[in-house]
């Protein structure tokens, strides 16, 4: 881990003396608190092109749902071992032909885990660094270490835990972020079940372990903060606030086809007489229908293909000139009738 304690290091003071530039005290304990911030915000913004490879990974996950349920009700009432091994191993193959990945909403946590824990022994080895009984991480010298150990907020320092706490203040402090950090946490998983999910994707074992997740990852949470120095809670509730004001503008922008967000969205732009469509969602349009094409290729889903439409093309359409009628009727002839016999 101590390469990561060092980056943690490293991104932590860099912010302490950008703070201590602008004017905050160098000893206050929430100029260490906004560093841990700081830390968060560098962290997250590096994981963005990440965050867009899970946003693809949860459409392809949509568009084999029909595929999954097919799947579901070919071995529904079959509860030997023998065919629940084989409707695991069609799921399995399934995900494997699509290139799609059940867990990749994890990979940002997964990612995060390393440095979460780095922040777990820089803060919970402050003491020993300042007292000399470890070495300096990085450029988190003993001096910096006092410093950031003794520092407080709201009478609790960074470093304390709720477990043998000797004080109500850090108690207190403890049990209102572990509180932040669980609501931050059902608030994200809720918003993206109730309303960026199309209604099939609501069906079957894999929404029900959701929904199941949906309560039990606070409760999870909540157990394992008392556990945690508060700087590390301070980590987490923020990390769990970026995700949700992140999935809330994702949801709000870019919902997916099918849910109820993409239809409230809809209206909204109904009201206000704009576009249903932007150009931005009209390429997104595009490469879900290339990505549903190459599965149907693949004979990976069935059903016939549906070409997007963009609006150029559909003004193109539109204003299209009607083609003259064909040789041999009404109108051809009487234009084509010789003149002699007219007169």
């Amino acid at each position: 881990m101590y390469p990561f304690e060092w980056l943690v290091a490293w991104i932590i003071v860099l912010w302490h003396k950008l703070l201590v530039v602008i004017g905050l005290p160098s000893d206050n304990g929430w100029t260490w608190t906004l560093s841990i911030v700081g830390l968060v915000l560098v962290m997250r913004a590096a994981l963005i092109p990440l965050f867009v490879k899970q946003i693809h990974a949860s459409r392809k996950m949509q568009l084999i749902q029909p595929e999954m349920q097919k799947i579901q009700k070919k071995y529904k009432g079959k509860k030997d071992p023998e065919s629940q091994q084989k409707m695991q191993q069609e799921m399995m193959s399934l995900y494997r032909e699509t290139g799609t990945n059940p867990l990749a909403s994890c990979l940002p946590i997964l990612v995060q885990s390393p440095f979460f824990f780095g922040l777990f022994r820089v803060l919970n080895g402050l003491d020993e660094i300042a007292s000399g009984e470890r070495q300096p991480i990085g450029p988190l010298t003993k001096a910096l270490a006092a410093e950031a150990e003794k520092s407080t907020i709201f009478g609790a320092q960074l470093s304390d835990i709720f477990l043998g706490a000797n004080t109500l203040n850090v108690q207190i402090v403890t049990v209102v972020l572990i509180i932040l950090m669980s609501a931050t946490t059902f608030t994200t998983q809720h918003q993206l079940m109730r309303k960026n999910m199309p209604t099939a994707a609501l069906e079957g074992p894999f929404a029900q372990q959701q929904k199941i997740m949906l309560y039990l990852f606070p409760i999870i949470f909540a157990v394992s903060g008392i556990n945690f120095p508060i700087g590390v809670l301070i980590y987490w509730f923020t990390t769990n606030l970026w995700t949700m004001l992140q999935q809330f503008y994702v949801i709000r922008r870019m919902p997916a086809p099918g849910s109820a967000a993409e239809k409230a969205m809809h209206e909204r732009r109904r009201k206000a007489g704009k576009p249903l469509d932007t150009p931005e969602e009209e390429r997104e349009r595009e490469h879900d229908a290339e990505m549903a094409e190459e599965l149907r290729e693949k004979g990976v889903i069935s059903g016939q293909r549906v070409q997007p439409k963009s609006k150029k093309r559909s003004k193109k359409d539109g204003t299209k000139k009607k083609p003259g009628p064909p040789p041999g009727s009404s109108s051809t002839a009487t234009a084509t009738k010789n003149p002699r016999n007219d007169s």
